[in-house]
């Protein structure tokens, strides 16, 4: 519990971006190391894996979803699919080892109690959980126990659901949480992103909330930072004419790059919601705005009427508010048509 990431999902303040390559290396480190790179470059802060054993995951007569037998190009199974698509301890211990070298969290799902283990001696910094094991209260358990961060995703939940999720964490070692909103369709509709769910999320268990994108395109994740999301997990792959069931529905590396790029700066548009000038404004105000002028000559000694002034660009001078304190005072000297009043033509 004492590691850079820890610290920071505690204390950060603007939204971690979760770079979700999945199953998107097609099991090859080759392509798994590329992609990180691709993380890298984005300016992502996390990549995170999926880490599981297809025998222990699906039956072998367990069908593929609609989605995946679309989008994945090969005949067969599930398990077949997930079979292809597995990543071994070695594998995964050196995806740990290149992030670590090239500066990038590491992290990954576990599907079963023997796969958070193995993560744990791999050196992970921290777990996510699926949506599809929310509800696997043994699972959760398993891995609060281990102290490290935890990031739960709540596709297809509802509150009842996510609260049975938070308690068991919170019983079994209660390591810090973040909670995810989610739609698990691939891809999603925007119609059902729902992003006002993140604020009952955030009011109901007072923990960082973010949003798990199956969405195409950016435009709702970047809604979903406007919403207040502090973390965004994405998809994204090497290509998405490639073989498999996620390619499809992910950003490739320039798309994903734009997002991160347009996130930070909707990020930063966000401000502290304090209305005050900018600093980049003050000089606009004094071209924009007015100031009292005078209407015509106002001869020395003259009391100043209503009709003596008028209200003119640039701002530098008095403020038409001040109007009532100017009239009534005497001119102490000449003053010329068309002059910004000060107070020193006041008497």
């Amino acid at each position: 519990m004492t590691s850079a990431f820890a610290n920071w999902f505690n204390g950060q303040d603007g939204c971690i971006v979760i770079g979700e390559i999945g199953v998107n290396h097609n099991g090859s480190l080759e392509l798994a190391k590329k992609m990180i790179d691709v993380a890298v470059e984005s300016g992502a802060d996390a990549v995170k894996f999926q880490t599981f054993s297809a025998e222990k995951l699906a039956t072998r007569t367990a069908e593929k979803a609609a989605y995946q037998k679309k989008n994945d190009g090969e005949a067969g199974s599930q398990i077949e699919m997930l079979k292809r698509l597995e990543l071994s301890k070695a594998d995964l211990q050196a995806c740990q080892e290149y992030c670590q070298k090239v500066g990038m969290v590491f992290l990954s799902t576990p599907f079963d109690e023997e796969a958070a283990d193995l993560l744990e001696e791999v050196g992970v910094e921290g777990y996510k959980v699926s949506s599809g094991d929310l509800t696997n209260l043994p699972l959760l358990a398993h891995m609060a126990g281990k102290g490290k961060p935890m990031i739960i995703s709540t596709g297809m939940a509802n509150m009842a659901e996510t609260e049975e999720a938070v308690m068991t964490i919170q019983e079994n070692g209660n390591p810090p949480l973040a909670i995810l909103h989610c739609v698990s369709n691939y891809p999603a509709a925007p119609e059902e992103a729902n992003l006002r769910a993140m604020d009952t999320l955030a009011a109901a268990f007072n923990v960082p909330v973010g949003w798990s994108d199956h969405t195409l395109g950016d435009a709702i994740a970047l809604a979903s930072i406007a919403r207040g999301a502090k973390i965004l997990e994405k998809h994204y792959t090497l290509d998405a004419n490639m073989p498999g069931p996620d390619h499809k529905a992910s950003l490739e590396p320039a798309e994903f790059a734009d997002l991160i790029r347009k996130l930070r700066d909707v990020e930063a548009a966000i401000g502290d919601g304090v209305k005050r000038p900018q600093p980049s404004e003050f000089d606009t105000a004094k071209v924009a705005r007015r100031s009292i002028v005078s209407a015509c000559d106002i001869p020395a000694g003259t009391v100043i009427e209503d009709k003596h002034l008028i209200c003119k660009r640039p701002g530098t001078g008095l403020a038409p508010r001040l109007i009532p304190l100017v009239v009534g005072r005497k001119a102490k000297a000449d003053i010329a048509a068309d002059v910004v009043i000060g107070m020193e033509h006041l008497g």
